[in-house]
């Protein structure tokens, strides 16, 4: 079955950017000239994707405003001759077949994925952290649906992480099937010792997940910080039926972390044609100080 539905969960409280995020979500942080959420939908529609779902709860009315039409905004930019501008924010409105739902408690992500029960029906379906702002030429989520279609099997993006760090992440019993294509059998959640760790691959910001997720969803108990985490009932799929992981091309930024915050800005600030040279030259200025 072809992969057209996906889950975007941002409904975390986003803890580690406060105070920023007391009032604005760090979904909408700005990266350049466009918000960090849009990054990730345009991702999601360039890899198929025409339905998608953003869990959000309170205080993010932001983000549905955001992907929503403004006539009034809209009307002053045709009146002032702005028709790329006035163009650009309308084709933000037509996107994708975009819909909202509430966390009503975060109780983990897990918990915010079981809340697209009713969205993703008996589909497979593909989930976009709202943290992570993925880049490249060919988007990571349609690289993950791409293995799904191959292999038949539920997905999960991966990448290597520094052994230093895996123990803050998920880390996955892989083996090689293809140049970037691994079977994954198993998995654990913020590995607590070294004799815990089952490899430095870790799932990092996508997955393309079977409806069965939702069955084990329901009889997953809270795990790492008392949420109901998403890797504990993948880690049931993998030793069941087991899962593909993909080392996906692309460069990822974690816009839950300040530094990941300015990656993004200075990186994709670089790439951008109006920016680069300008940019380019302030950098190198500022560069020479330090």
């Amino acid at each position: 079955m072809k992969v057209t539905k996906a889950v975007i969960p941002a409904a975390g409280l986003g803890t580690r950017v406060l105070p920023a995020t007391k009032a604005m979500p760090k979904e909408m942080f700005p990266i350049v000239d466009k918000p960090a959420i849009q990054y990730i939908v345009e991702e999601a529609v360039r890899s198929g994707i025409t339905d998608i779902l953003i869990i959000t709860n309170r205080g993010k009315g932001i983000i549905e405003d955001h992907f929503d039409r403004t006539p009034a905004l809209e009307q002053r930019l045709l009146e002032s001759g702005k028709n790329d501008v006035y163009e650009q924010l309308v084709d933000i409105s037509k996107l994708a077949n975009i819909y909202y739902i509430r966390q009503k408690e975060t109780k983990g992500l897990g918990h915010a994925v079981n809340c697209a029960r009713s969205f993703v029906g008996n589909e497979p379906f593909a989930v976009l952290y709202g943290d992570d702002v993925i880049i490249g030429e060919d988007p990571a989520c349609g690289q993950l649906i791409r293995a799904y279609e191959k292999y038949g099997k539920a997905v999960v993006g991966i990448k290597a992480v520094p052994e230093s760090e895996i123990f803050k992440y998920s880390s996955l019993k892989v083996e090689q099937l293809e140049e970037n294509i691994f079977s994954c059998t198993d998995m654990v959640e913020k590995p607590k010792t070294k004799d815990a760790v089952l490899s430095l691959y870790s799932i990092l910001g996508r997955c393309v997940l079977t409806p069965d997720i939702f069955d084990i969803l329901d009889n997953t108990k809270p795990g790492a910080g008392g949420e109901i985490q998403l890797t504990d009932a993948m880690k049931t799929l993998a030793q069941t039926v087991g899962m593909t992981g993909v080392d996906y091309t692309g460069k990822r930024y974690d816009m839950g972390d300040k530094f990941g915050i300015l990656q993004a800005t200075v990186e994709i600030a670089l790439q951008n044609p109006l920016l680069r040279e300008p940019f380019a030259k302030y950098l190198k200025e500022i560069a020479q100080t330090l």
